[in-house]
């Protein structure tokens, strides 16, 4: 396992994610943005939740192709248009299908979400930025 995710204390005690990920891999894998959208570019979800996941899955798809398991990502960062505290709910579940389908880790790994005025094209709400360490 190349990602060892810890929660020291005298951090923000909370069970969504990990604060901290120490990596012992060689090789450093930055993915780009992903989002909720098919290999041909067509949208697979139109919710907040539904593009998480979608977006989550391809960060999957990503890591899995660099040679890497989703046991290997170090960090997400999640960009998402519009955001307020009121949309953690529809964030957490569209988590939630991703450990479940995808075998992300549970808690994730260390994670940041920053709102953001608008994406690519109006049809996206969110999307996932992702560092893994191989080995």
């Amino acid at each position: 396992m190349t990602v060892q995710l810890s929660h020291p204390d005298g951090l923000l005690q909370q069970d969504m994610y990990a604060p901290v990920a120490l990596t012992t891999g060689s090789r450093l894998l930055l993915l780009a943005g992903q989002v909720a959208v098919t290999p041909a570019g067509e949208p697979t979800a139109a919710d907040l939740a539904g593009q998480v996941h979608s977006a989550l899955n391809n960060v999957a798809t990503g890591v899995r192709g660099a040679g890497g398991d989703v046991s290997d990502v170090a960090r997400l960062t999640f960009y998402v248009v519009g955001w307020r505290p009121e949309l953690a709910e529809e964030l957490l579940e569209g988590f939630s299908r991703a450990q479940g389908s995808d075998g992300f880790s549970s808690p994730l790994p260390p994670c940041t979400v920053i709102g953001v005025q608008a994406l690519w094209t109006p049809d996206l709400l969110v999307e996932i930025e992702a560092t893994a360490v191989l080995t």
